[in-house]
């Protein structure tokens, strides 16, 4: 396995964003809402472990050579696998733990063979943006189809995927992302307005149909970060901030009601506070007795949940299944591409590498996803791909200069 340090690639392969968009076809998940055409889960779930070990053959067939760049990001993520083998390797969550390590490890070599096209450069935006917005596709297809199977009652009458089983969550997260990379995108002049409406419009219905908090503020406070940090090089961000700060004071005094009411979701102020019944499985959680082996490494990979409820919190389930090496692990990966993005000097890449960033470690009060592969890890891969820096050509070798002859007479 060689560096690739010295050597850029003569562009990226077109296959390199069919494996980025494998890698998210792992990520959708096998269990959600009731589809139009019920899928078994086992079926699902071939379809996406079938996904992940086509992306590390393809990966793997693009890169033969094993060369790959150095990545803080991506050795952390490898580290992790540590705390997760321990833990798993006692079984007390079964086999299905074991079996979840392998997934992660084919994940992370997945993210290593990749690599070696990590140039700081916007390609893997573009791929990040396509693949979610076609699973957004989806998603208003089975809206049109049946709406009252993309819209259950069980669910509140909030959006869920009717042909593939997407939760709320998942649907509101896709189209929270893409909305903020393709402003992003729009500001820097990487896209045509035309193009950034024909994401981004359907993507905002979406997401209020949604209802789905923790990506609105996400979103919201993601692109704030990230447009800050393009405002005193940018005049098209300057403008943007300046204009969306007015719509959105005006919104908010105009539409206050409707803002509450939607945020409320027809819960009380009560179930509101304690985030749906989330605080409750949080204390169980943490009152649990554990032994000290469970407190440094945790019980193994598991499903997300506790007591037969979902933990919904990254930290915690960090904590509950790797332990506090886990913990410590993730709270690195998100330091090292926090840091390293305020290192760098003001470009796209690297507003977009702060939106993601910001959009991530929001998310994580809330939603669980960064000890295992899942979308949040792959944005972090992407925030990586863009903090990468370019990689330097081989310098260009002068030939040698053959020595003239000089006759002994004109030496003396």
């Amino acid at each position: 396995m060689s560096t690739d340090t010295a050597i850029r690639p003569a562009g990226t392969p077109k296959a390199v964003g069919v494996v980025w968009a494998l890698l998210g076809l792992n990520t959708l998940g096998s269990a959600g809402a009731k589809t139009i055409v019920t899928l078994p889960r086992s079926l699902i779930q071939m379809a996406t472990m079938g996904a992940l070990v086509t992306a590390f053959a393809l990966a793997l067939a693009l890169n033969l050579r094993l060369r790959i760049r150095p990545s803080a990001f991506v050795l952390l993520l490898t580290l992790l696998l540590i705390p997760s083998v321990i833990s798993s390797a006692n079984l007390e969550v079964g086999y299905g733990a074991l079996f979840r390590c392998f997934r992660l490890a084919l994940f992370v070599g997945t993210l290593w063979l990749l690599t070696r096209w990590w140039d700081g450069s916007l390609t893997f935006v573009r791929h990040h943006i396509r693949m979610y917005f076609v699973a957004l596709c989806t998603v208003a297809v089975g809206l049109v189809i049946a709406p009252g199977t993309a819209m259950p009652e069980y669910y509140g009458g909030r959006l869920v995927g009717a042909l593939w089983p997407l939760t709320p969550p998942q649907i509101g997260q896709y189209a929270a992302v893409i909305i903020g990379l393709t402003v992003l995108l729009l500001i820097g002049r990487r896209t045509t307005k035309g193009s950034g409406a024909f994401v981004i419009v359907p993507s905002l219905v979406l997401l209020a149909l949604t209802h789905t908090r923790t990506a609105t503020v996400g979103m919201l406070v993601g692109l704030t970060l990230a447009i800050c940090s393009l405002v005193m090089t940018s005049a098209a961000a300057r403008r943007f901030f300046a204009w969306t700060v007015v719509c959105v004071t005006v919104g908010a005094v105009v539409f206050h009601s409707a803002i509450q009411s939607w945020f409320l979701r027809g819960q009380s102020q009560e179930n509101f506070s304690n985030l749906t019944g989330r605080a409750k499985v949080w204390d169980a959680l943490l009152s649990a007795p554990r032994t000290s082996g469970e407190k440094v490494f945790g019980t193994g990979l598991g499903d997300k949940s506790f007591g037969g409820l979902p933990i919904d919190n990254s930290w915690l389930a960090v904590y509950n299944e790797q332990g506090l090496t886990g913990v410590t692990i993730v709270a690195s990966m998100l330091l090292v591409l926090g840091g390293v993005a305020l290192l760098r000097p003001p470009s796209l890449s690297r507003a977009c590498a702060i939106f993601l960033i910001s959009y991530v470690a929001i998310s994580s009060y809330t939603e669980a996803g960064l000890g295992d592969a899942s979308p949040y890890l792959l944005h972090l891969g992407l925030a990586a791909t863009l903090l990468a820096a370019p990689a330097t050509p081989p310098p260009l070798s002068t030939p040698a200069v053959p020595r003239r002859h000089v006759p002994r007479w004109a030496r003396r």
